[in-house]
Parts: structure tokens; C-alpha cells; sequence
């Protein structure tokens, strides 16, 4: 006996940023959609990543703050206590609001069905879920992705975390030892530095975060170092085993042997696509060596009808790339747009505290572009707000074009770098030239008033 099949207009497989806003623009055409998801709605920040990590941040930071009351005249009875079950209360309550708010808009949305189940493909056009086969000519595909983990050798001997696992801790580790430098790696391991633990971290390779330039990554290790997180680089040959204290891991450190031993692992090396479940074979669609699937500047896959957008694509993995391939796709498709990937400008925050805001190209890209490139470059330690606030650490900088004027990139490490970047960030999108913010006022005292002083001492790049 053959399956019966529910026809749709569209079909969104996962809800992560893309997914959900996309269906709600169809409901709005008066299409007929079916949302499906497997797990949890509203994807890794929602549940795993953003919304919950920043909490954590949140209340990692008052009791940084806490500590330092007397720097700033202020004097607390006794030391400060982390209480890490309210703490973790507290993400919870956080994260839940989000993940709630998100369920019931898509089940309110009309004319689209919300099906909790596993997607996997059967033809182009079709997909099955638990029995239940839908057809629709478009499907949207918004899997998202899942920490990496990699082959340590007794990995599989130790009980170990990832960024999801990090997340459902309500005790204190004793010593966090993290596995990776970059992103996810750096905010967990001050987070937990800031809570009491012991940390360090293990990287591989010769700095942290090694997409960003030299003298970002060294600012990044003074400021983590600093709060008391140890950092080995150059960690080569690493093995784990079990230890009567927790884990034992052993490395080569710039040609040192090293055993570290702590109460809890943490692997943060990177994500990898949820590819590998959906039937992508039954389809055609094409994905790379690492799982991600290959689509075009405007999201469409190699097969005509199917769409990859957010993490699963490896064209940007952050909440607001997923979020604008949403509005590229939607734009594209039925407001007569003509939005492409290629049009945005790479962006995103590291968020230790402080925070890194980074646009446009780095220094070595700007190097490696072959145009003639003027930088300006400021302390934080000549911010007036930062000193205010006695958060100096850090620096301003960017990168312009000689002869066009167009700023070319920045990154802000520091108070509110995280925000102020969006400043020259919106001048890039407008495609003016540096000389409208050198030229502006800005309020006193804040970051921003720096940006003008920043632009208006450039110098040619050695």
C-alpha cells in the first residue's frame, strides 16, 4: 500500500533564524507551508549558543565587577559567591523565553503546519517524516550545525563536553581544560575563570583566534590572561586519559611535553554541517568535502527547487547570516529582489568581556588586496569612556582605501566594540567615504566621539 502524500507550497526543514522567518513571510503570501523539526525549535542560539551564552557572560561579568567594587570606591561585605544553580536557573529562564516566544509565533502562523519529527529526503520534491510523506515544489533546508569533534586519541575513554554540554553544567568545575582557542573557546574559558574555576586552554596552532590579525589575537591572550585563564599554544600530539581527578591530557607545547590535569574537558574546535541524515543523495544536491552545501550567491543549491540557508551552507554560520539569508531568499523570490550573498560584509563579535567587533576585511587581507591602504589606530587607554569605566584594555582600528576613501574593515576590541563598530559598518553598506564619520560629531563621553579622532590620523600601512 502506498504512503499518502500532504502537498504543500513549500517546505522548511529546520528552525534555526532562517527558517521560521521564512515561513512566516510565506504565510504571509497565503501560501501553504509545512515547518518541520526534529529537536528544538529555534535552533543553536536559541538553545545552545547565543541567547544562553550570553547569559552566562551576563552574570560572569557581575561577579567580575563584584570583585573589583573597591577599585571603583565601592566596599562589599565578604567575598563573592557564585552560586552556579542560579546562575544556570537564570540561562534557562532566558533561553526557554526565547525558544517559547518562537513556538508559539510559528504555530499561530497561518496556514502553515508545525511537524515535530526527521526530515530525510526521498525525491527532490519529496521528503518523509516519521511515515508521513509532503511534496512541495521549493524546500528550504535550515539544519543548522553541531559542535566538531575530533580524533584525540582516548577521547572515547573520557567523559568530555562540547558548547551544548557546557550549557546543562549547575556545578562549578574545578579545572576547565579547553580544547580550542578561537571563538566559543575563549568566551567559555572566561566565563568560567570569572565563576571561580581554574582554566586553560589548549590550541593548536601559534595564536588564538587565528582568522583575526596578530595584533588583535596577542590583545585577546593579554586580556584573558590577565583574569588568571592559562593559554598554551603550539599544542601539538594531544591525548587524553582518565585521571582520579577527572582527565589528564598530555601535549606537546612548542616541543615541551605538558600533562595537564583537570576536572572537566571541553572540546571547542570548530561545527559541522547536520548534513549527513537528510537523504541528500536522493536529490542531487551537492555538498563539500566537510558536509556544507554548496549554493549560489543566492542561496539556491545545485538543484533547481532546494535552498540551503544558516550554518548548513558554510557561508557565514552566525545567527544574522542565517537571519539575512532569510531575507535574501525571501526578497528574491517574492518581492521581485535582487539581493545576493556577495552583497554583504563579513561581520561578527568575539564576546569575552571585553568584546571584539570586527567588519570588512582584516589587515592581512587588506595587505594581500594590493590597494594602497591607510590605518588608523587607537588605545582604549585614550578612550575617555573606557577610563571611566577603568576597562582600558584593547585598541580601535581601521582600514581605508587611499584612493577610493571606502573604509575597508575594523576591529574594535573593547567597551562596547562590540556595538561601536556598527558605526563604520553602515558608512561600508552606503559605500561613503571615511570622511563622513571623520567629519561628524559624536557625542562626549562615549567610544564613538573616537572614531572621528581615529580616521582623521591615518597612515599609510608599512
Amino acid at each position: 500500500m502506498s504512503k499518502m502524500t500532504t502537498k504543500y507550497d513549500a517546505i522548511v526543514i529546520g528552525t534555526g533564524q532562517a527558517g521560521p522567518s521564512l515561513a512566516g513571510h510565506m504565510s504571509g503570501k497565503g501560501m501553504r507551508v509545512a515547518v518541520i523539526e526534529r529537536a528544538l525549535i529555534g535552533g543553536t542560539c536559541v538553545n545552545v549558543g547565543c541567547i544562553p551564552t550570553k547569559a552566562l557572560v551576563a552574570s560572569a561579568r557581575v561577579a567580575h565587577m563584584a570583585r573589583r567594587a573597591s577599585d571603583f570606591g565601592v566596599t562589599l561585605d565578604g567575598p563573592v559567591r557564585v552560586d552556579m544553580a542560579r546562575v544556570h536557573a537564570r540561562m534557562k529562564e532566558i533561553s526557554g523565553q526565547s525558544q517559547g516566544g518562537l513556538t508559539t509565533w510559528i504555530e499561530r502562523m497561518q496556514n502553515v503546519d508545525l511537524l515535530r519529527g526527521h526530515a530525510r529526503f526521498e525525491a527532490p520534491n519529496r521528503v518523509e517524516v516519521d511515515g508521513q510523506q509532503l511534496e512541495a515544489d521549493r524546500i528550504f533546508i535550515n539544519v543548522g550545525a553541531r559542535p566538531f569533534v575530533p580524533e584525540i586519541p582516548g577521547l572515547d575513554s573520557v567523559d568530555y563536553l562540547t558548547s551544548s554540554g557546557m550549557l546543562q553544567l549547575d556545578t562549578l568545575p574545578k579545572h576547565l581544560i579547553v580544547v580550542g582557542g578561537s571563538y566559543i573557546g575563549l568566551e567559555f574559558a572566561q566565563v568560567f575563570r570569572r565563576f571561580g574555576s581554574e582554566v586553560t586552554v589548549m590550541e593548536r596552532g601559534p595564536r588564538l583566534i587565528s582568522r583575526d590579525d596578530p595584533d588583535v589575537s596577542t590583545a585577546v591572550r593579554e586580556i584573558v590572561e590577565a583574569e588568571g585563564v592559562r593559554v598554551h599554544c603550539n599544542a601539538e600530539q594531544m591525548a587524553v586519559s582518565p585521571h582520579r581527578e577527572g582527565v589528564a591530557l598530555k601535549a606537546s607545547v612548542a616541543g615541551d611535553e605538558r600533562e595537564i590535569v583537570g576536572s572537566h574537558l571541553l572540546i571547542a574546535v570548530g561545527r559541522t554541517p547536520n548534513t549527513d541524515d537528510l537523504g541528500l543523495e536522493s536529490t542531487g544536491v551537492e555538498c563539500d568535502a566537510r558536509g556544507y552545501i554548496q549554493v549560489d550567491d543566492e542561496l539556491e543549491t545545485t538543484v533547481p527547487g532546494i535552498w540551503a540557508l544558516g550554518d548548513c551552507n558554510g557561508r557565514g554560520a552566525f545567527t544574522h547570516t542565517s537571519y539575512n539569508d532569510h531575507e535574501i531568499v525571501a526578497a528574491n523570490l517574492f518581492d521581485g529582489g535582487k539581493r545576493r550573498i556577495s552583497d554583504r560584509i563579513p561581520c561578527y563579535g568575539l564576546f569575552i568581556d571585553p568584546p571584539l567587533g570586527r567588519i570588512g576585511m582584516t589587515e592581512a587581507q587588506a595587505r594581500a588586496s594590493g590597494r594602497d591602504v591607510l590605518m588608523g589606530k587607537w588605545p582604549m587607554s585614550n578612550v575617555g569612556r573606557a577610563r571611566e569605566r577603568s576597562e582600558t584594555d584593547g585598541f580601535i582600528k581601521i582600514l581605508v582605501d587611499a584612493s577610493s576613501k571606502e573604509i575597508l574593515g575594523a576591529a574594535i576590541l573593547g567597551v562596547n566594540g562590540d556595538e561601536v563598530v556598527h558605526a563604520l559598518l553602515d558608512v561600508m553598506y552606503a559605500k561613503g567615504p571615511y570622511t563622513v564619520i571623520s567629519e561628524a560629531m559624536h557625542i562626549h563621553p562615549t567610544v564613538s566621539e573616537l572614531l572621528p579622532t581615529t580616521l582623521q590620523n591615518l597612515v599609510p600601512l608599512e
